[in-house]
């Protein structure tokens, strides 16, 4: 792509991935407008902040009808706005919490997706880079629900770049693994805690704030969508960072069985958290 004159939208862009990569972005050339739901904040960026709700298609269509008003055009959305529920059992998550992650994590990337590609298709061109993770090909025990969101994500992006790309609009994903952001800080509680899962939720809790130490800085998730933005031949998939690489590999290599044994080894699933049942010996007093 010709970055320079090149409009950029980027969702969810007040913190961690969202605002690396619209940073990254304006340090390229591209002329970035950021969204959250707050709109602009104090502090120096490259970048204008819009407010915007992508739950909302009032939010979503008033905000890309501003831009159109202000550029006339829209070259790269970056769809990055999303949430995630603590560590739990699947079941200890309601049905609306459920729909609240899918309506911001999966939906609203459709609700942006659907108001910018009227506009693309008029221009003859465009990029979608979506936000997903590893967890868009990989499990994740006790967070089921974000890794479904993730994996709605990637057959969403899949299937649409086969629609698109006679248009000359390109979709790809850009998949990360541990990045260190707030992501995990604004984690929502699981609003239907059961006490059977109180000993596995802590555990995993502890894991996640080890994992943490090591994780990649957002700028790796940054370069990433920037390589997938000015690509001549964009990739649909894109991983950021070296874990997120092997785990790839190991997703299409390995053995299932090793691949299942890796998983349950570092959330550390098979380590006793309750004691074992007495063991009768079939006596009867």
């Amino acid at each position: 792509m010709n970055i320079k004159g090149s409009i950029a939208l980027v969702t969810g862009a007040s913190s961690g991935i969202g605002e690396a990569t619209a940073h990254r972005l304006a340090m390229a050339g591209y002329k970035v407008y950021g969204t959250s739901r707050r709109g602009a904040q104090a502090g120096q960026r490259p970048f204008q902040m819009l407010a915007l709700d992508v739950t909302s298609d009032e939010s979503v269509d008033a905000v890309v009808r501003e831009l159109m008003r202000l550029e006339g055009r829209i070259d790269l959305l970056v769809n990055n706005a999303g949430f995630g529920v603590a560590p739990a059992g699947a079941e200890e998550s309601s049905i609306e919490q459920a729909k609240a992650i899918f309506e911001t994590n999966f939906f609203g990337l459709v609700r942006m997706t659907r108001a910018v590609l009227p506009h693309m298709r008029r221009q003859g061109s465009g990029r979608i880079i979506n936000i997903g993770s590893v967890l868009g090909f990989l499990p994740m025990p006790y967070g089921a629900l974000y890794a479904a969101t993730k994996h709605a994500v990637e057959g969403y992006s899949e299937s649409l770049d086969h629609e698109l790309r006679t248009r000359g609009i390109r979709v790809s994903v850009i998949e990360p693994a541990y990045t260190k952001t707030q992501f995990d800080a604004n984690f929502l509680p699981p609003d239907a805690m059961l006490d059977e899962y109180r000993e596995v939720r802590a555990l995993l809790d502890d894991v996640l704030k080890d994992v943490m130490a090591s994780a990649d800085e957002p700028t790796v998730v940054a370069d990433a969508v920037l390589q997938a933005a000015i690509a001549v031949r964009p990739k649909l998939r894109y991983t950021a960072g070296s874990l997120a690489n092997r785990l790839r590999l190991l997703r299409r290599f390995a053995p299932a069985g090793v691949l299942d044994a890796g998983i349950r080894k570092d959330l550390r699933l098979d380590i006793p958290t309750v004691s074992p049942p007495l063991v009768h010996s079939g006596k009867q007093s």
